[in-house]
């Protein structure tokens, strides 16, 4: 069973939530997919996470850069990529409303949605809703004042 979290931004913007939340899953050694919407936001989150930050580096790249089998964190648009890889991927964030693909034979699946879009949040809404059908562990997190995350459900 693939355990589902719901991360419900409110607070922060994707880019100012999603790096930190990869690099702990590169300091598990968890191998990593950001899934995003299209493909142009898929190369603008590529080149702000080369840029977040001047004190960090997060490896990642797209399929353009090789192998995602060297990448710690591989951005796609594409549900399919990066397809098997050995060892498989543990953890797979759905951004900016990706399409979400079969969750099954993943450790562990997140949903970030923007609580200010109102079309994301009843997606988000009807995702929970298919997570839950489909036999899986959901849990619901939001952002305090402070950025910081707390579990809701």
């Amino acid at each position: 069973m693939t355990e589902v979290l719901f991360y419900h931004l409110q607070t922060r913007t994707l880019e100012q939530a999603l790096p930190q939340l990869l690099e702990k899953c590169v300091e598990r050694g968890w191998k990593t997919v950001v899934q995003t919407g299209s493909p142009e936001r898929r190369d603008a989150l590529d080149a702000h996470l080369w840029t977040y930050s001047e004190e960090s580096f997060l490896p990642h790249g797209t399929m353009r850069d090789g192998d995602p089998a060297d990448l710690a964190v591989l951005v796609t648009a594409d549900p399919a990529e990066p397809g098997p890889l050995d060892p498989p991927v543990t953890v797979r964030f759905l951004v900016d409303r990706a399409v979400a693909p079969d969750l099954s034979g993943l450790t562990r699946a997140v949903f970030v949605f923007d609580g200010n879009d109102t079309d994301a949040v009843l997606e988000a809404r009807e995702n929970w809703k298919a997570v839950k059908a489909a036999g899986h562990d959901a849990t619901y997190w939001v952002q305090d004042e402070r950025g910081r995350w707390v579990k809701k459900a």
